[in-house]
């Protein structure tokens, strides 16, 4: 499959918001790829299909998860909004046949992150934050960091989502503390600034 072949398959699966946010990733994944030297046919496809399971029923979801050896944790079974990334890399890897670790594992940890991410990961991660329909309050400093530091824009992207959480009182993951501390470390480490 090419991804033309993918966008018809998401297209398919999915509200034409949801479409439109993994196209939009897609070509921010492309951009922010060229830009920090990764390799963009992977970027494309990490980010056209990083959401592939969104809209998925929970109940198909769980079944995605199980049925491809996934034995969720605690965190993740009280969390079902971060089930999207677990089922969608366990999807694309049983049903699409992609064997890319680098991809799967950018599509499993697009919302989360997690230590020891990879250029790709980063890179899907950022594309989800700053893709062209996001409208939030910070939005523009979140492009402004990503145009200049990955590690930066990853850090201004961690704050907002822990804060938030927090706020709302809500399980936030260790995948995700893992990211922000080993950001934090290696930022103090190098002297970088915020």
């Amino acid at each position: 499959m090419n991804l033309d072949d993918y966008k018809k398959l998401i297209k398919s699966r999915m509200s034409d918001y949801r479409y439109t946010h993994s196209v939009n990733v897609s070509k921010e994944a492309v951009r922010l790829a060229k830009k920090y030297g990764a390799d963009t046919e992977k970027a494309a496809v990490a980010g056209i299909l990083h959401d592939i399971t969104k809209e998925t029923p929970k109940e198909e979801q769980l079944q995605i998860m199980t049925d491809g050896g996934i034995i969720l944790d605690n965190v993740q079974e009280k969390s079902t909004k971060l089930w999207h990334g677990i089922s969608g890399s366990v999807y694309i890897r049983d049903i699409l046949k992609i064997t890319d670790e680098d991809i799967l594992n950018a599509v499993r940890y697009h919302t989360t992150g997690r230590a020891g991410m990879s250029l790709l990961e980063k890179i899907i991660f950022i594309a989800d934050f700053t893709s062209a329909e996001r409208d939030y309050n910070g939005i523009k400093t979140m492009r402004k960091k990503a145009g200049k530091s990955l590690e930066n824009a990853m850090l201004y992207g961690l704050q907002f989502t822990l804060k938030d959480l927090s706020k709302r009182a809500m399980i936030i993951h260790p995948d995700a503390l893992a990211c922000y501390n080993e950001i934090v470390i290696n930022n103090s480490t190098k002297g970088t600034a915020k």
